[in-house]
């Protein structure tokens, strides 16, 4: 997701904040401060009422971590990968490397959220009650906190995917048809559904109650988003269809540039760069393969240093290199690649490299294919 920065890693997973979340995060803590705790505990101050405003807004949010966490780490138990979490204005969104392979792995994965919203949920209401007589304001942020993960929890499991209900729903209608195809179909189909009816009970609110036109129009706008991700989540589900039936053989390019260890990069630039425009390079020595320079490689070192530092000093060396195979589909290279965090892979047979697999040549490919309807 772009437009976003790191915070950090927690049990390894990337954590990153995307510029939306400020918005929400403001949003709520005004509608906490102006409306909410004025009009339950009459009575405090100015001041007071931002303070707790602030802080029940980054304890939501530590909850919306939480909820993602679980996800995460029941995922990486069961066989899918976890780059990262983003945190966005419509909460939390992880970046897997690969969709499950099994639909208990994706139902146990979906589950994991919701029941760590109610878990967290339950333990606020228990602070609540326990301190509901020693502190007002803890006890009225805890309830609200309770509260509100809740919801979080019931309003994820609506089955409209990809809300966790709906990777439940799908994980379910898997398992009964065992066509994961017609199950994606399903649910998707379903969530857009529950989309449009968010935007149609958002327009009614409008137009029905006035006053509550801002809440109406929020409403709508998460209608739209669940059933632009839901379409989109369709699209992607045929496009990995597609790319299983796919070989690395077929996909691959065969015409990369191969160049000696002992050239100096400003000489590779000028002769292969500049005048081809090959962004992707393979490095041999007597016909075997020594490694992979990218721009990536080239753009690492200063450009004064070009003309002294040879090929050999920058490359990825072959030790390091995943590499496909020529029956291997390209789905699985691809998710390989998003694992390593490369963009191109060598095709080997037989010891020897026949071609290399760019993601931006699959992604082309992708693309010619939608526009010709195939």
């Amino acid at each position: 997701m772009g437009g976003a920065f790191n915070l950090g890693k927690i049990f390894g997973i990337q954590f990153r904040l995307h510029y939306s979340w400020f918005f929400v995060f403001g949003l709520i803590t005004v509608s906490l401060a102006w409306q909410y705790f004025p009009f339950i505990y009459p009575g405090w101050g100015s001041g007071t009422y931002w303070a707790v405003g602030i802080v029940a807004s980054l304890l939501f949010f530590t909850s919306v971590v939480a909820h993602e966490l679980a996800h995460s780490l029941v995922g990486r138990a069961n066989g899918i990968p976890v780059k990262s979490i983003t945190l966005f204005i419509f909460g939390g969104v992880a970046h897997m490397t690969r969709e499950a392979a099994r639909y208990g792995a994706e139902f146990r994965m979906a589950v994991a959220g919701p029941v760590a919203s109610l878990l967290i949920g339950g333990l606020f209401f228990l602070l609540h009650l326990l301190l509901g007589d020693m502190s007002e304001l803890i006890a009225a942020m805890a309830f609200w906190l309770a509260t509100i993960n809740v919801v979080l929890a019931v309003f994820n499991l609506i089955p409209g995917f990809p809300l966790d209900g709906g990777r439940v729903f799908r994980s379910l209608l898997w398992r009964f048809s065992g066509d994961y195809q017609r199950a994606t179909q399903i649910a998707t189909r379903v969530g857009r559904g529950v989309g449009y009816a968010f935007i149609l009970g958002g327009i009614s609110m409008i137009f029905l109650f006035p006053q509550q036109w801002f809440s109406g129009l929020w409403l709508a706008f998460i209608g739209w988003f669940l059933s632009s991700v839901a379409s989109a989540s369709y699209r992607r589900a045929r496009w990995q269809e597609a790319l299983r039936r796919l070989t690395a053989a077929e996909a691959m390019t065969s015409g990369c540039p191969v160049v000696s260890s002992e050239v100096m990069v400003g000489r590779l630039v000028q002769e292969y760069v500049f005048l081809s425009g090959h962004r992707c390079f393979l490095v041999t020595d007597n016909s075997e393969l020594q490694g992979i320079l990218t721009l990536g490689n080239i753009k690492s070192i200063a450009r004064s240093d070009w003309e002294t530092t040879r090929v050999a000093d920058i490359m990825t060396p072959a030790g390091k290199l995943k590499v496909a195979y020529p029956e291997q589909d390209v789905l699985s290279v691809l998710e390989q690649m998003e694992e390593s965090g490369v963009n191109q892979m060598p095709v080997v047979s037989g010891g020897k490299v026949i071609g290399l697999v760019i993601r931006d040549n699959i992604i082309r490919l992708l693309r010619t294919r939608t526009e010709l309807k195939i």
